[in-house]
């Protein structure tokens, strides 16, 4: 294998950030892979949601094609899928089991998992629900790359039989998420998709503050969000707010919430792909907590931490404009040397080297590039 790779990726979307988290993540590490000098090209399934709301639909730093059926995937790309140095099937993909079956008969060089859902697609496998990874397909993957690390990968491989579990986490673009300049206009803003395990949160985090702080201003993002919820008349809403004004976003707040799903919490290791954003725009976090997030943000230092409305409002209104500067580049130093995009892409790249060196030790009659 040479040391450009040719990557084939098959992902929930990379055209469309609507309702969901994966498009900017695979187009951070993917910008990141072609600045490596590596080739990919991403198979993304048609459908009328993500269609409708196509944000990037023709990428500058990889081959995006789309694909109707499972069958059409295979008869149009079925070649490259065989030649290419590696293929990383997504979570969530439309039809996975179907997907990786057919995927996995072509016999690629390399086949590797991404997952962005860990700790959701563990619990569902636990379950029984198979809807995009199916228990006995998780040994058919050379790499599994986990959103979460610490013990669940682990698990992975002792519970689920994988060969080879990896944390491979979220990352920003570090060359499009940087402080705008603006002036401050909301005290606490958060963005993110409507979640029925998250709502609770944002409700005791967020909406609570905002009703006790009427002379603060707070903002929330995001799709999805029934129109039973009533919003304080001091928190703005945004329905949907593409990763393009997502810089100007964070660096318009004092601070940015950061909430976690309950699977991930109880996994622990689950940065969001927001953290990340909002760090690397220099804005100041608060979170609730979750094991593995002061290896990442040291707590107090880069991060701070709030499990009630009163912490939440003891931080808004007691925390010095010196502290909340300091802490917002503490995290952003942190994140900028090392969950970045291009970072993240060179994690990727070395993996994929190693696993396809451990596959020729292993099979030394197997062709690789």
């Amino acid at each position: 294998m040479s040391d450009a790779l040719d990557i084939v990726i098959i992902g929930l979307s990379l055209s469309s950030s609507w309702g969901n988290g994966h498009a900017t993540t695979y187009r951070g590490m993917l910008r990141g892979l072609e600045a490596l000098g590596h080739r990919v090209t991403f198979l993304e399934r048609d459908v009328p949601w993500y269609a409708a709301h196509r944000d990037l639909p023709s990428p500058d730093f990889c081959e995006l094609h789309y694909y109707d059926t499972v069958d059409e995937l295979i008869s149009r790309f079925g070649e490259r899928i065989k030649e290419a140095d590696a293929v990383i099937i997504g979570s969530y993909v439309p039809e996975g089991p179907k997907v990786i079956d057919a995927v996995h008969t072509l016999k690629p060089k390399q086949l590797a998992f991404y997952d962005i859902d860990t700790p959701i697609t563990v619990a569902r496998l636990k379950k029984g629900d198979e809807e995009y990874l199916a228990a006995r397909q998780v040994p058919l993957f050379d790499i599994y790359f986990s959103f979460t690390g610490g013990p669940t990968l682990r698990q992975l491989e002792h519970e689920f039989g994988s060969p080879r579990a990896e944390a491979l986490y979220c990352s920003v673009d570090d060359t499009r998420y940087q402080n705008t300049g603006e002036a401050p206009v909301w005290d606490l803003g958060y963005l993110g998709t409507y979640s029925d395990d998250r709502q609770p949160t944002l409700e005791k985090l967020l909406i609570e503050p905002a009703r006790r702080l009427p002379h603060l201003k707070f903002v929330v993002a995001g799709p999805q969000y029934p129109d039973t919820i009533d919003w304080p008349e001091n928190v703005e809403r945004i329905d949907h707010l593409p990763p393009a004004e997502h810089p100007s976003f964070y660096s318009r707040q004092r601070f940015t919430l950061n909430v976690t799903r309950a699977d991930m919490i109880a996994a622990g290791w689950s940065p969001s792909v927001r953290l990340f954003e909002a760090a690397a725009c220099g804005t100041a976090i608060i979170s609730d907590f979750w094991e593995g997030l002061g290896d990442l943000l040291p707590l107090g230092e880069a991060i701070e931490i709030a499990g009630t409305s009163d912490e939440v409002v003891e931080i808004l209104t007691g925390l010095s404009e010196e502290r909340q500067r300091a802490m917002a580049d503490a995290a952003k130093a942190r994140v900028l040397a090392g969950h970045t995009g291009h970072a993240r892409a060179a994690e990727l790249a070395n993996y994929l080297r190693d696993g396809a060196a451990k596959l020729a030790r292993s099979e030394p009659t197997k062709e690789l590039a």
